[in-house]
């Protein structure tokens, strides 16, 4: 772990091993600022316009890696996280970033991050709910992926007909989704989104995902970040464990923890992997996915 300074911000600290880097900036947070190969692009977002600003009374996006409550919902989800978080050590090869309790929420937020070898990153995702009552929520954690790159999301697995009769799929809309933009690919097997700096409106969708894994394919490198689907659980937004959101600056891979009450004193957790494969194009349809992607997952999840 060694303190750094990085794009404005002061107090950032830097995780790095001979394949990857990760920077967490302690000025503002919990938020993880950049995720990449040693010397090479940052995979993440991060905006101009954003960047060293801290303590602003209405919440700001920075880009990179945050967790948020699900359901979305004005004012709780926004709950400006621009304020210090206190960083310390976290088991041989992490740290931990934990933020103040929400003022307005009772909820304080923790992220934990360990290098684990090679590409490989745990974040560990938690709430802590200070309040004197219960509280239902979802662990939501959201990656701003940087422009230009195309995610990747499998459906479960197709079958024929007439031996498939139940539903094995659900799709999760918004009002402003529409189904005919050429960003996306609606595959056999996946659904892809592109994200293009020209388009203007914003598109959306989530799932219900039963293989636990979302891909960004950008810069000739693939991101990966895997979950755990949990079986028979409930989530938010009719059922979504996993969602991608895109505009015209920028993509978020988005995976989320079932919907659960948890009681004064206690906490709720949501675990991520993170990989990172070099040498990957983005995929133009399923069998590209199939040929690519899938080898590279597969040693993985």
């Amino acid at each position: 772990m060694e303190k750094i300074s990085y794009l404005g911000w002061e107090n950032c600290y830097r995780l790095a091993n001979d394949t990857v880097e990760v920077i967490i900036t302690a000025d503002v947070g919990p938020r993880i600022i950049h995720y990449g190969f040693i010397g090479q692009e940052n995979e993440f977002k991060v905006f101009d316009d954003h960047v060293g600003q801290t303590g602003d009374q209405q919440w700001l996006s920075y880009g990179g890696h945050r967790l948020w409550h699900a359901p979305e919902v004005q004012p709780r989800t926004y709950y400006p996280d621009n304020a210090p978080v206190h960083i310390e050590p976290y088991e041989p090869d992490g740290i931990a970033a934990i933020a103040p309790v929400e003022s307005t929420t009772g909820i304080q937020k923790e992220l934990r991050i360990s290098l684990d070898g090679g590409s490989r990153v745990t974040v560990q995702h938690f709430m802590h709910n200070h309040n004197p009552w219960e509280v239902t929520l979802a662990l939501w954690a959201i990656t701003v992926m940087d422009s230009g790159g195309t995610s990747i999301l499998a459906l479960p697995p197709r079958g024929p007909h007439p031996e498939n009769l139940q539903p094995t799929s659900r799709l999760a809309l918004w009002a402003y989704t529409d189904m005919s933009d050429e960003r996306f690919t609606w595959g056999q097997n996946f659904i892809l989104l592109r994200q293009d700096s020209r388009k203007e409106y914003p598109q959306k969708f989530g799932a219900l995902n039963t293989d636990g894994w979302l891909a960004y394919a950008n810069h000739n490198h693939l991101f990966v970040k895997t979950f755990i689907p949990m079986a028979k659980a409930v989530y938010p937004d009719l059922g979504a464990n996993a969602e991608i959101f895109t505009n015209s600056k920028m993509l978020e891979l988005e995976t989320l923890s079932p919907l659960e009450s948890f009681p004064p004193g206690t906490s709720l957790q949501h675990t991520e992997r993170w990989y990172l494969f070099d040498n990957v194009q983005a995929p133009q349809s399923d069998a590209d996915v199939e040929n690519d992607i899938l080898p590279l997952v597969g040693g993985i999840t």
